[in-house]
Parts: structure tokens; sequence; C-alpha cells
């Protein structure tokens, strides 16, 4: 979800901060820095769930109780002033943050499956090189035998998993970790 004046992240200017929201206020807080056009970013998921003997997709946010918004000291202000937050995480390295926001706007915009991943994976950085995902760079994992990128943000220390062909993935910094060996081989 994006303010209705912007077409992409790319549009808006200002510092980064990170709401930290109080539980279940992603989506009203998101509202609320709409109403006072004020840039934010809530990266939304679909979710099926059964309520009332039925199935329903609903838009769920990717990080539970976290907001990324975009302006000045003064909007800084104005999103505490909304009573729905925790607290407002201020972001040192904002082009990081910018890289790591857009990546996660490609995903989401390419319509792939997104699966939330709790933490910062550790292993080889690599960049997706071909496909509708080109560009964007992410960490690999292997989780029941399929080859996973995790696209991270760092400074909530979690990130947003989505599935791709190791074929189209290409090493950061020349290195790519040594194939695994199978347990029956010695």
């Amino acid at each position: 979800m994006l303010p209705e004046s912007s077409a992409s992240l790319a549009d808006l200017k200002g510092t980064w901060f990170i709401a930290h929201t109080k539980a279940r206020f992603e989506k009203a807080f998101a509202w609320d820095m709409a109403a006072a056009n004020i840039g934010y970013f809530l990266p939304m998921i679909p979710r099926v769930r059964f309520s009332g003997g039925r199935k329903r997709t609903v838009l769920t946010p990717l990080f539970t109780s976290y907001v990324f918004f975009n302006g000045s000291p003064q909007s800084r202000y104005q999103a505490l002033a909304t009573n729905r937050l925790c607290q407002v995480i201020p972001i040192a390295d904002q082009s990081a943050i910018v890289r790591e926001l857009l990546s996660l706007e490609q995903a989401i915009r390419s319509k792939v499956p997104l699966d939330p991943y709790p933490f910062a994976a550790v292993g080889q950085c690599v960049r997706i090189a071909a496909g509708p995902l080109m560009g964007l760079e992410g960490i690999v994992v292997e989780r029941e035998k399929t080859t996973k990128v995790i696209l991270q943000v760092r400074v909530l220390g979690q990130g947003a998993s989505v599935q791709v062909e190791a074929d189209v993935l290409e090493p950061i910094d020349g290195l790519m970790p040594a194939p695994r060996r199978s347990k029956a081989m010695p």
C-alpha cells in the first residue's frame, strides 16, 4: 500500500522512519498517514482465512506491527500524535532502506508469492539475473528443498522469502556457496 499520490516509493522524498504500531493498528495508521498526506509504505500480502464457514482472502501486513513512513521531523510528530504507535524508529542508513523497500515493492508489484521470513538469513548474497525480479538482491536459503531468496529489511531484522529458480541467481562478490553433499555420499 502506498499513498494514492505516489506511483512508487522512489517518488517519496524525505527521511524514512519505521513506525512500530500497537497490535493490529498497521492499516489504521496507514490511513492516518494518507489523510495527513505523509508518504508511507505498508507491504501487504494476501492470506486465506476461514471465518463464519467461509473462505476469504484478506490482505495482511508483511511485517506485523511495522509501517514505513517518509517525511520531516514534523511528520514524525504527526505520526506519534495518532496514538497508534509504540515508538518511531529512526533509520541511520537511508540509502540502504530505500534499496530494501524498493526490492519489496518490486516483488509485490510482480505478484510473486511472498512468505514472511522471521529473521535476516545468514548465507550467500545473490542477485536475480532474469525474470520479473531481475536486479533484486538478497540472501539464499534452502527450505523444503526449494531455492528461496530472502529480501531483507536489515533494520527490522526481518524479510520476505520469494521462491526462484536457482539458475537465475548470480553471486555478489563472485562467490557462490559450495554445493551441499547428499547424506548418502561419504
